[in-house]
């Protein structure tokens, strides 16, 4: 089953269990309500309001009250030296949908709502903080984590290989050097013999 809601001016297709994300509700952490505004709603037959379908609920729980990921807005006129650099944090509700009811029937979600609550959050860190402060006047160090090295001895034997066949290359190169240059001596001393 699912339904068509609207809330903060737009539409949003539910499902029970479902977590949703409206624009910023005056709802306090894990407070429950029902939204009324159901615009259609599917399952088993279909339903379509005229704007709103009659006696239809979408029961919902507020799991979290919270900011966006930042929006940078920047604005530039070329030429002109405007330039304008913003940021913006949308304000949002995240909803749990709890139940959906209409004409054809209910239903609810298998799973609980998860509430965030911001202060657990708070006292958790501060407890952590304690028991590492705690620690570090005991002289309690944990132990550290070994670096594993990385092999290097593949590398090693492909660098000797290549400097070997480069001196080899060399050393032949300087001794066809040489005997051409005995070569050309020889005949030049041939040449002022004949002469």
């Amino acid at each position: 089953m699912y339904a068509i809601i609207r809330a903060g001016g737009k539409q949003y297709k539910v499902q029970p269990g479902d977590t949703l994300k409206v624009e910023k509700l005056n709802k306090e952490l894990g407070e429950e309500f029902d939204v009324t505004e159901v615009l259609a709603m599917g399952g088993d037959e279909t339903v379509l309001g005229e704007p709103t379908v009659a006696n239809a609920k979408v029961t919902v729980v507020v799991t979290n009250q919270s900011k966006a990921p930042k929006v940078i807005v920047f604005k530039k006129k070329r030429r002109q030296g405007y330039r304008r650099m913003q940021g913006h944090r949308q304000l949002y509700t995240e909803l749990f949908i709890k139940e959906i009811s209409g004409p054809s029937g209910s239903e609810k979600a298998k799973a609980e709502a998860k509430v965030y609550n911001p202060e657990a959050k708070k006292e958790k860190e501060a407890a952590l903080k304690a028991e590492k402060a705690a620690a570090k006047k005991a002289g309690v160090k944990k132990p550290a984590k070994k670096k594993t090295a990385k092999k290097k001895t593949a590398k090693k034997k492909t660098a000797k290989k290549k400097t070997a066949a480069k001196k080899k290359t060399a050393k032949k190169k300087t001794a066809a050097k040489k005997k051409t240059a005995k070569k050309k001596t020889a005949k030049k001393k041939a040449t002022k013999k004949k002469s």
